[in-house]
């Protein structure tokens, strides 16, 4: 018997252990989920029909997979442990040098392994072209920019990949918004001009001082005065970076963020607002109206744009609705570089531009027409695909012809007046242009 007690001890102890989870969850409560991690909904045992769900015992795995005691301290304990082996137990997380954390999604970018090809990259250029001309009709000023990624500014800490790609796609999109006549804004070299680190070393966005950098340089490009950069900042050790939070979601960062000081103070539409809320609608001590279509960059960026006028609404929507211009001076999109394929698979909200063609010939192609809910008054969506790359694509109808927004697979859009007469589908190649009328 005394031999087999270390055993039954063993037994019992493995058995304890693996019972803390669950008995945990009953106790405690099921554990919260980390960073930006989307957990499984708590299953049903019927469907909204009222009918079986027969999937119910997957998806209490699944809830209860996501949710058990100690989750996060058990996920903190191991990725930690990876990481003294140099390797990171995150996907989504790349191990940089001297403490240094890195998105994984940009890792195509930063090597030069995935960019936008000749058709998406013009079809990028396109869509924003047809967006600013949408604007300058009404008399907003348009203004792009692309949000560096991280390690396209700070590169001495990424791991050895082998060569790095200096041409970026971010580049080739400028050079393209550049013969087109777009307006944008390369916070590349705002920021290449720098030496001071501007950056989370542990996030994957820059900090307080960054976001004040960017803001200064956006709103020069829109011709107002600012030196949100050039101000005082106090040092605050209370942010926790995304990437961070991803890798050890129990674990304490005590990363440095410069705060702006003193405190900008906005007066907001609505209760809850939060940096990250999907809509912000703010006042500030400015003149003028502005619209910002922004992504998680804007979380640091928005408070600097607001505080220059007199109202600012802010949309972290991916789908641009042009069509709520009245009373709006300036328009700005701003996106992060990882993201630029979103200007080639999202249709802004906004009529169709009236185009003259030049020497167009027209094409066989397949189309039909949309009942979409949200479309401008008055319009239809037609949508189509095409065997042609790198073209500028336009819907004939009768007596007009109307501009299409350029997708990936060869796909094409556009909002045409609900009552035009299609009588085919034209296009020019790369290096032909229309005349806007």
């Amino acid at each position: 018997m005394k031999k087999r007690l270390p055993s039954i001890l063993f037994v019992a102890v493995f058995f304890v252990i693996c019972a803390v989870p669950t008995i945990g969850f009953f106790i405690f409560g099921p554990a919260e989920a980390g960073a930006n991690e989307r957990l499984a909904a708590k299953p049903t045992i019927t469907e909204r029909d009222g009918s079986f769900n027969t999937e119910f015992l997957a998806d209490l795995s699944d809830y209860f997979a996501g949710r058990f005691f100690l989750r996060q301290e058990m996920i903190t304990a191991n990725n930690g442990i990876t990481a003294l082996l140099a390797s990171s137990a995150e996907e989504d997380v790349i191990l940089g040098k001297n403490g240094w954390l890195y998105y994984a999604d940009t890792l195509g970018d930063y090597t030069g392994t995935e960019y936008l090809g000749n058709h998406d990259g013009f079809a990028a250029r396109n869509n924003l072209s047809l967006m600013q001309q949408h604007c300058e009709a009404a008399g907003v000023d348009f203004l792009f920019t692309l949000a560096p990624n991280k390690n396209s500014l700070y590169y001495e800490n990424m791991p050895d990949y082998g060569n790095r790609e200096f041409w970026r796609q971010a580049q080739r999109l400028y050079s393209g918004c550049e013969v087109y006549g777009v307006n944008y804004l390369d916070l590349f070299e705002v920021f290449n001009a720098e030496d001071e680190v501007l950056y989370f070393a542990h996030d994957s966005h820059w900090n307080s001082r960054g976001a004040a950098l960017a803001a200064d340089a956006i709103l020069a490009a829109f011709g107002k005065e600012s030196n949100y950069f050039g101000g005082d900042f106090s040092k605050e050790t209370a942010h926790k970076g995304d990437l961070f939070e991803m890798l050890y979601p129990a674990g304490t960062d005590k990363e440095t963020d410069p705060v702006y000081s003193p405190a900008i103070e906005l007066e907001y539409e609505g209760s809850g607002v939060r940096p990250d809320s999907i809509n912000i609608v703010a006042h500030g001590g400015g003149e003028g109206t502005l619209l910002a279509y922004r992504d998680s960059f804007g979380n640091n960026l928005y408070p600097y744009l607001a505080d220059s006028f007199e109202t600012a609404r802010f949309s972290r929507s991916t789908t641009y609705d042009l069509t709520k211009l009245e009373g709006v001076d300036c328009l700005l999109i701003e996106l992060v570089e990882r993201n630029i394929d979103y200007l080639a698979t999202n249709i802004p909200l906004m009529p169709a531009p009236a185009a003259t063609a030049v020497e167009c010939e027209t094409i066989e192609a397949e189309y039909e027409r949309e009942e979409v809910k949200n479309a401008p008054e008055g319009c239809v969506l037609v949508r189509g695909t095409l065997d042609i790359e790198a073209v500028n694509v336009y819907i004939l109808c009768e007596g007009a012809a109307y501009s299409a927004f350029l997708l990936q697979g060869g796909q094409f859009a556009a909002y045409i007046p609900a009552d035009a007469e299609i009588l085919g589908i034209g296009a020019l190649d790369l290096w032909n242009k229309f005349t806007y009328i």
